[in-house]
């Protein structure tokens, strides 16, 4: 699987294997409901603006409540007590005036960057990193 997912990303396997270990024996993958959790766009639109020049693009939102995080035991207890628990913890933020906020971002690649990337830029399986685009 590592060698799969190494090909995709394109860096090396050892490299890969170590993010997805420390991703899997940490608390970062356990958000604590989804008003405390980023979410990142998969696919690539193409977005023309009033000029008729077009850009490719990828939409990400930031949470700002902060991340925050289920420890394996919180996330343990929760999903064999409270299955419901990150949809009541949205409704009942929302019901009592405490609205979440997510920043939008975007990032944007004009076709000519699309040409000299080096990777398909509507491939959802690759990661383009923050401030490369």
């Amino acid at each position: 699987m590592v060698l799969f997912l190494s090909s995709h990303y394109g860096l090396p396997s050892w490299c890969l294997l170590s993010f997805q270990v420390t991703v899997l024996f940490s608390d970062r993958g356990i958000p604590d409901g989804y008003r405390h959790m980023n979410g990142y766009g998969s696919h690539t639109f193409k977005l023309v603006n009033s000029n008729n020049e077009a850009f490719y693009v990828k939409f990400h939102f930031k949470t700002a409540q902060g991340i925050k995080n289920l420890t394996a035991e919180e996330a343990t207890r929760l999903a064999g007590a409270d299955p419901d628990y990150a949809t009541r913890d949205l409704y009942n933020a929302i019901a009592t005036g405490q609205f979440p906020v997510w920043n939008m971002s975007i990032q944007v690649m004009t076709y000519e960057e699309a040409q000299r990337a080096q990777f398909n830029p509507f491939d959802v399986t690759k990661v383009r990193l923050d401030g490369q685009f």
